[in-house]
């Protein structure tokens, strides 16, 4: 295992940050760029900003706000929404990303996985799953910040992805989300049998305990957080 990783996620619409419970009633925690500080003055080894209205495509909106916060934040930041080329991915990294995170657009055409991966090396290439469980596929993977049904098995899926060039995977629990309430652990523990790459779980996290599982019990190597960090955890 790698060095574990504790990880703000900054999930945002427009200027701010959001926040919501299974990606819906969605509440403004506030600027992008001074809450990224924040977390990196208080220590955070990674940021994730997910961009939840897919504003890369066709606007520059996103570019700017990440070379505000990497002036100011000295950590990994990766990007994720909206990637559906490699040129959306060249200006994510000119404009400072170290990584960039694929969810529709690598369902869509596993390619760009490995296109990415050529030019940047696999470590810069993140998969990012939305997964909600799933009666027939045990777990599918979702769109559209947890709206869009694919049909795929995500356990299927991460195995086809790493084959491609990801470097890492970004779990998010659609059904566990922002519930502060345990990270799905058994979902985490199935997608890190299948791959051989970085598993880095979010969604649920709100004590200690439940950090502490996703590298115990998961065997994970970094834990994501957002609501945990924007409203408070308990011991």
């Amino acid at each position: 295992m790698s060095f574990l990783r504790l990880i703000a996620r900054l999930d945002i619409k427009g200027p701010n940050v959001i926040k919501g419970i299974q990606m819906d009633g969605l509440r403004v925690v506030g600027p992008v760029a001074e809450i990224a500080k924040r977390y990196y003055e208080q220590g955070a080894d990674e940021i994730v900003m997910i961009d939840t209205v897919a504003s890369l495509y066709g606007r520059e909106s996103m570019v700017e706000l990440i070379k505000n916060v990497t002036a100011e934040c000295f950590v990994p930041v990766t990007v994720g929404g909206g990637i559906r080329s490699l040129e959306d991915a060249d200006a994510l990294f000119r404009a400072g990303a170290d990584k960039v995170a694929l969810n529709t657009a690598a369902l869509a055409r596993p390619g760009l996985i490995t296109e990415i991966s050529a030019k940047y090396g696999a470590q810069a290439m993140v998969i990012h799953v939305e997964a909600k469980a799933s009666g027939e596929l045990g777990w599918e993977c979702y769109t559209e910040a947890g709206r869009q049904p694919s049909g795929i098995a995500v356990l299927d899926w991460v195995a086809t992805a790493e084959r491609h060039g990801a470097g890492e995977f970004l779990v998010t629990s659609v059904d566990k989300d922002g519930t502060r309430k345990g990270m799905d652990t058994e979902l985490l523990r199935g997608i890190r049998d299948a791959v051989s790459v970085p598993v880095v779980a979010s969604s649920g996290a709100g004590t200690l305990q439940h950090v502490l599982h996703a590298f115990s019990e998961a065997q994970c190597d970094g834990v994501a957080m957002g609501a945990g960090l924007h409203w408070g955890t308990s011991r």
